[in-house]
This record gives C-alpha cells, structure tokens and sequence, in this order.
C-alpha cells in the first residue's frame, strides 16, 4: 500500500474545479499589497495559522520553502475568520465554500471504507470527526525557480491530519517510499489523497502517513488547493480501542492533538516527523 490514491468519482465538474484553479490563480496574481491585506503577521509577530504569509523563521536550522501560502480555517464554519478570507477575486469565497462541502462528501466517503479496511464500523471515523473537527483549507502557489536543484517548493514532511486531499494543476508532488522519491502523475481533474499522521495513530500503524515534498521547476509554475482533515484540538489522540489488543499492543502513546500540533509544528520548520515522537 502507498497509503496515497487519486479520487476520480467524487462528484465535482471538471467546470467547478476549473473555476476553482481560477480563483486561487487570481488571488496569487494580485499585487503584493492586495495580499498582504489577508496577512497572518502583524508587527513581526505570526498571529496563527490563518491568513497570508509563508513560515515564520522560527529555528536556527529551519528549512525554508519556495512557495507562497494562503491559510484559512474552513471548518467548523462558526469558527471561520473571514476577515482573513479575499474578497478578490469576488468570487473566492463561494468557490471556497462550495468546494468544502462537497470535498467533504468525498471525504466521509473515504473515511467510511477505511472503516470497513480497518473492521470498524462503517460510520465509526465519520462520527468520530463529527461537525466540530478542524479542517484547514491551505493554497500554495510554487513561481518557477531557477535553481530548483538547491530549493524545495515544499520540505519533505508528512502531514498532521486524518487525511488530506490535494487538488493541483501540475506535477511537483513526490512521496518517499523506502528512501526512493517517486513523481505523483497529474489525473485530470483528480484528487490526490493521502494518509496522515493521525489516521496512522488512529489505524494503530495499519495506515501510515506519507512522506512527501513539491519539487521546484526552473519552466512552469504550479498551484495547488489542498484540504487537511482533522479532529477536535482538544481530542485524546491514541489508537482507536478496537485495534489494540495482547497480539497488536498500542504502539502510540496518548496526547491530546492540540499538544501534538505543536510538535507537529516544531519538527516541520526543522525537516523532522512529530510522528517518530508518540512511537511506543
């Protein structure tokens, strides 16, 4: 297993996704000063995840991506800032939350056969996540380079989610498999989905979360929409009780996933997997 697969039946026309791809092109074409009205920095300080603006420098050691970013919390929608949503192109927020929900249909039903993969019950993840799970919408715009043999678009990294699914124009995506880099092919109008951390610990490691990096290209830009899946930050993150017994022990420990997610963000500025840390 690749624990990575591109969706093809998912229900949204070839026309929306295109209007979708548009949208994000538009925003990241605007002028720089347009952007930064979204910021998630004021006065040099990062004020969270949403808003517009690549990572704060914040080791010593710190790797570095060739990209620019557009955060935004989609889900739950009560808890949406949406004075950090654009308003240009004017039609950014509609395409947005349209294409929440109906990746979200897309979604449950993943998350409803990794339930049958796994012998739980077939609603057992879709109630798990409930409607007050976080979900975050990030857009990433990769300029071409013109050393992409000294710059990453992305830092080899896995991701803290249940699953992620990642919409994009052109190739870049590569996942590691046995310290080999292979390239993700472009499907037209798919969806590449692939495992995170979270799901891993869920699964108790019968899925895992993938290595992966965006590669830089000295000739073409690229885009992508990509959302991310996960839980309530205050949730006991441990292996789903059913999946563990005398022959397969936990083989995570228990942490609540808000104390997870900082780790997580630690270890992504330095290149290194939060995962490795919660392995018993």
């Amino acid at each position: 297993s690749w624990d990575l697969f591109l969706a093809v039946g998912h229900g949204m026309e070839p026309s929306f996704l295109a209007e979708a791809m548009k949208a994000t092109r538009e925003f990241f074409n605007l002028p720089l000063e347009e952007k930064q009205k979204y910021s998630n920095i004021v006065d040099g300080e990062k004020l969270g995840m949403d808003g517009y603006g690549n990572d704060m420098v914040v080791k010593e050691n710190q790797v570095l991506d060739w990209n620019d970013r557009l955060n935004l919390l989609v889900e739950p929608e009560a808890l949406r800032t949406y004075r950090l949503w654009p308003t240009q192109p004017p039609s950014f927020r509609d395409i947005l939350s349209e294409y929440t929900v109906r990746c979200k249909a897309a979604a449950n039903l993943v998350f409803r056969n990794m339930a049958k993969i796994l012998n739980l019950q077939e609603e057992h993840l879709v109630n798990m996540i409930g409607e007050n799970s976080i979900t975050q919408a990030i857009f990433n715009y990769y300029p071409q380079c013109p050393r992409p043999d000294h710059v990453l678009g992305l830092k080899a990294h896995t991701d803290g989610s249940i699953i992620t699914v990642n919409f994009a124009d052109a190739e870049g995506l590569q996942l590691q498999r046995n310290g080999v880099w292979y390239n993700v092919p472009i499907v037209p109008n798919a969806l590449i989905m692939n495992v995170g951390d979270i799901m891993e610990i869920l699964s108790n490691g019968f899925f895992k979360s993938l290595v992966h990096r965006v590669v830089t290209n000295a000739e073409k830009e690229r885009l992508s929409l990509v959302l991310v899946y996960t839980l309530e930050l205050e949730t006991e993150l441990e292996p789903v009780s059913d999946l563990v017994d005398d022959k397969r022990p936990a083989r995570y420990m228990k942490i609540k996933l808000h104390d997870y997610m900082e780790k997580y963000h630690d270890t992504y500025a330095t290149g290194t997997l939060a995962i490795d840390g919660v392995k018993i």
